[in-house]
């Protein structure tokens, strides 16, 4: 099978497939993306170069419309360079949200797209646009926030398949749209993202950052932080928890930028909730560990007594996945994407996302009710091998690709109906089934297979550095 692959940021969400895919001597795999310096072995890369950024004379709701015919340009002509090199895809893979596959379609008008839809923008309530009371819509970004769906919608109208994640991203596009797009449930690696009790028994360092066994420790992971993913609130929430919990330690994972949403005028998130809480924080034990290596990363999870995961009815991130497999007992924002895994007082704590002293009082009772968090942790693990198994996202991943590939050709008059019966059979899962209670038996029950869309401004959805190559130490956030 050959493979072409499409991100501007390689390898993007597609970093565990392609890495399945290549360890097939059989497969080829072409990756096109900007220049970085991840690197899969085996792996052919195609790079392109903007050659401009958006044009400054343009209409501010236009500009993403602006930037990615920009990008489709760039990546076809990488992709006419390879048609005239002889290489033919049998499929070729992307994501949408920044327009580079926009003209692939002319260039192998006889290839399958498996295209990855993130998420699909709407001004309504239910979703992220004027969910947080503390920034309400201004009338004036209403067309603006209307018109970031211009690439979506060209590549709802194109012929290519679609691919996402959640089912909450998925209810983000038009019905009319939902034909065409199939939830993959994203998996997680169940071997490295384990729990570990072992970590608590020992002093954990982190940097600078000393945990004793006898502290009690709360974690909070962003790629940015930023209102998006509830930092504000949080912080909100922290001078009654460390009040209440004198043990406790805060430890928050994350950069200095802003990954969605708007800016501040000036400096950054940290600092304006610092200034805001001036004088209310004990800031000996609240810390601010900036950008961090993965594999401390799962460690910090690992050793975490709380972990506290908020978002606006938005895309869910790695991390929340990452979390459960590691079995930690999660405060989250009772919010869409976050009720799609996890469930109050069975899975995890969920608390209003808006209310901090609700927050502070979840965070609490995971802290002292000890019995409450063990249940929390085996029951989060539980459903992490039941829906986030690594094996069955990437069998179900090739059964995708296989089932578009037999379509196509089928509707192409390639191939017989027997042989897309075929490939449209199930396929067994690698998942654990779950486990119920009636009557006091415990009964096995399949979990449902669920998956959705996603179309965010970037790729990488946490302050985690996971790059495909070995792991380089990751830059300090300014302090």
């Amino acid at each position: 099978m050959k493979y072409l692959f499409i991100h501007q940021n390689f390898p993007g969400q597609y970093l565990h497939i392609v890495r399945h895919l290549v360890q097939n001597d059989d497969n080829e795999v072409v990756f096109i993306s900007e220049d970085n310096q991840n690197a899969i072995k085996g792996v052919r890369r195609v790079r392109y170069r903007m050659p401009r950024g958006a044009a400054a004379q343009a209409h501010l709701a236009v500009r993403e419309l602006d930037m990615g015919m920009v990008r489709a340009n760039e990546v076809e002509k990488a992709a006419r360079t390879l048609k005239n090199l002889g290489f033919q895809p049998d499929i070729i893979i992307g994501h949408h949200g920044w327009g580079e596959l926009l003209n692939i379609q002319d260039v192998y008008p006889d290839v399958p797209v498996l295209g990855y839809f993130e998420f699909y923008y709407h001004t309504e309530p239910g979703f992220d646009v004027g969910f947080d009371p503390e920034f309400p819509l201004q009338p004036q970004m209403l067309p603006i926030v209307r018109a970031k769906n211009a690439i979506n919608l060209l590549a709802l109208t194109g012929p290519s398949y679609g691919q996402t994640p959640t089912d909450f991203q998925k209810s983000a596009y038009p019905a009319w749209a939902a034909d065409k797009i199939t939830v993959l449930r994203e998996g997680v690696d169940l071997e490295t993202c384990k729990p570990d009790p072992k970590l608590a028994k020992k002093i954990f360092k982190l940097g600078d950052i000393k945990i004793s066994p006898k502290d009690k420790l709360i974690t909070y992971v962003s790629r940015d932080l930023e209102p998006y993913r509830g930092f504000h609130v949080f912080m909100r929430a922290l001078p009654q928890i460390l009040a209440e919990e004198p043990n406790a330690h805060v430890v928050m994972v994350g950069g200095d930028g802003v990954s969605y949403g708007a800016p501040l005028a000036s400096g950054c998130w940290r600092e304006k909730m610092l200034q805001e809480l001036d004088g209310q924080l004990d800031l000996s034990r609240v810390h601010f560990a900036g950008k961090v290596d993965y594999p401390d990363f799962l460690r910090l999870l690992q050793r975490s007594d709380a972990h506290v995961y908020l978002t606006y009815p938005f895309v869910a991130s790695w991390s929340l996945r990452e979390a459960m497999a590691m079995g930690c007992a999660i405060v989250g924002s009772a919010t869409a994407p976050v009720q799609e895994f996890l469930t109050d007082q069975e899975t995890a704590v969920l608390v209003p996302f808006t209310e901090p002293d609700k927050i502070a009082d979840g965070v609490l009772e995971v802290l002292n009710n000890k019995p409450l968090a063990t249940r929390l942790r085996r029951a989060v693990r539980e459903k992490a091998e039941q829906t986030l198994c690594i094996k069955s996202y990437l069998a179900e991943y090739e059964a995708l690709i296989a089932r578009l590939i037999a379509t196509h050709k089928a509707e192409a008059g390639l191939l017989p109906q027997e042989k897309l019966e075929e490939v449209k059979k199930p396929v067994k899962s690698a998942r654990k089934p779950a486990s119920r209670r009636v009557s006091g038996k415990t009964v096995a029950a399949r979990a449902t297979k669920k998956a959705m869309p996603s179309v965010a401004a970037k790729t990488t959805r946490s302050a985690v550095r996971k790059t495909a190559a070995k792991p380089r130490k990751a830059a300090s956030v300014k302090k």
